[in-house]
């Protein structure tokens, strides 16, 4: 975990930071509002309590957060530019060809209905239905680490049907009148700026909720980008003797389709699971043909407690794949929720109070830039290199493998 990282000389870890702030210093175009970005991120790197304006603002050694919610409120600055930014900085220190770009959402519970977005609404984050914003991440899994490198604020239905709510919010007009972007659609178009820039990545990775989109696999296909993908028991696919649920594909695999394997390391060690992967669909309604030198497969998670639950995944990649790398990009998954949790206890990304649009950004592109601090410091001592990592080893009608 990060807050295992202990970073015995601290004019290094100041140097890292001053990089880190030089590199970003130019979106902050004024002295002010750069001296209270540098602040902010200060503060969010420190042992405050609840990162929020009034601690954030004691911690700078102010007697009100006046100047603070400025900061946030209304002064000039862009936070689709700071999180350009960030991209940039994690992808240098932490890219490489086999990277995963995963994708989740996460809760904020609020209380009133005057924060953008919030409605009652199921929330992960508390485990029920609950007054809450949803905010839909990317966060990109390379070897030696992982961060968040974008965000998105989910609008539903009862906010973008109405207008007044949405200008009282402060949510841009062309926004609100887009009407409903589903959290697949906001994935779409995080992964496209992530790729538009020229970022490398070789998987994208999601749960049911991006996996039972077929809109949203067809994206990634055309893109020619891998995905291990989750999806419900009800899911459908093609085999040879038509459509079948995935649970009935995986209910026929023999015994000997199953194999042991690490999807990487947990907060208790390797995380084994039994594993079973088949060359099962070609094709979905609405799809393409199979690109040249590409397979969809499926492939099952069976628990070792408990033989009954089992997760299935559709599967994209290029056809010379093995299991083991499948089975790593569907661990890989796990690093968003590490992230989620790393950014709110250690960088205060939960911690806001602010309730319009734009502050909502810019607290939480803040809170990103500090996590991807602690993320890129992380990668660089020896003892964080023991994250995922990809091996290789072959095994081999559905044909089982």
């Amino acid at each position: 975990m990060l807050g295992d990282v202990v970073v015995e000389d601290v004019s290094l870890w100041r140097a890292g930071f001053d990089e880190l702030f030089d590199r970003v210093a130019g979106v902050f175009h004024r002295a002010e509002p750069r001296r209270w970005a540098r602040a902010y991120l200060t503060g969010l790197l420190a042992p405050v309590e609840r990162k929020n304006a009034w601690q954030l603002s004691e911690a700078a050694g102010q007697v009100d957060p006046s100047r603070l919610q400025h900061f946030l409120n209304r002064s000039r600055w862009d936070a689709d530019a700071l999180r350009d930014g960030l991209r940039s900085y994690v992808a240098e220190a932490l890219a490489c060809p086999d990277g995963v770009l995963v994708v989740d959402e996460t809760g904020f519970l609020k209380k009133g209905v005057r924060s953008a977005g919030v409605q009652r609404q199921y929330s992960g984050t508390a485990g029920r239905v609950e007054n809450s914003q949803l905010g839909v991440f990317l966060a990109y899994a390379g070897r030696s680490g992982r961060a968040l490198i974008d965000r998105e604020l989910y609008l539903p239905e009862s906010w973008v049907g109405d207008p007044d709510r949405c200008a009282d919010a402060g949510i841009p007009e062309s926004r609100c009148s887009a009407g409903v972007l589903t959290k697949p659609r906001l994935a779409e178009a995080m992964i496209a700026r992530t790729m538009d820039a020229g970022v490398v990545a070789g998987w994208v990775a999601a749960d049911s909720a991006y996996g039972r989109d077929g809109k949203f696999r067809a994206f990634c296909e055309a893109r020619r980008l891998s995905y291990v993908l989750e999806v419900p028991v009800k899911q459908t696919v093609t085999d040879l003797d038509g459509r079948r649920r995935v649970d009935t594909l995986v209910g026929r695999a023999p015994a000997e389709a199953w194999h042991r394997v690490s999807a990487g390391l947990g907060e208790r060690g390797e995380r084994l699971y039994d594993w079973a992967w088949a060359w099962a669909w070609a094709t979905l309604p609405h799809f393409g043909d199979l690109p040249a030198g590409y397979a969809r497969t499926l492939l099952a998670r069976r628990s070792l407690d408990d033989p009954t639950e089992i997760a299935y995944y559709l599967c994209f990649h290029p056809a010379t794949i093995e299991r083991e790398q499948v089975v790593a990009v569907a661990g890989a998954r796990w690093a968003i929720e590490e992230c989620f949790q790393a950014a709110k206890d250690q960088c205060g990304l939960d911690h806001y109070q602010v309730r319009k649009w734009e502050p909502w950004y810019r607290h939480i592109t803040l809170a990103m830039l500090a996590h991807a601090f602690l993320a890129v410091t992380a990668a660089t001592d020896p003892k964080a290199h023991a994250g995922w990592a990809h091996s290789q080893s072959p095994t081999s009608a559905v044909s089982w493998r």
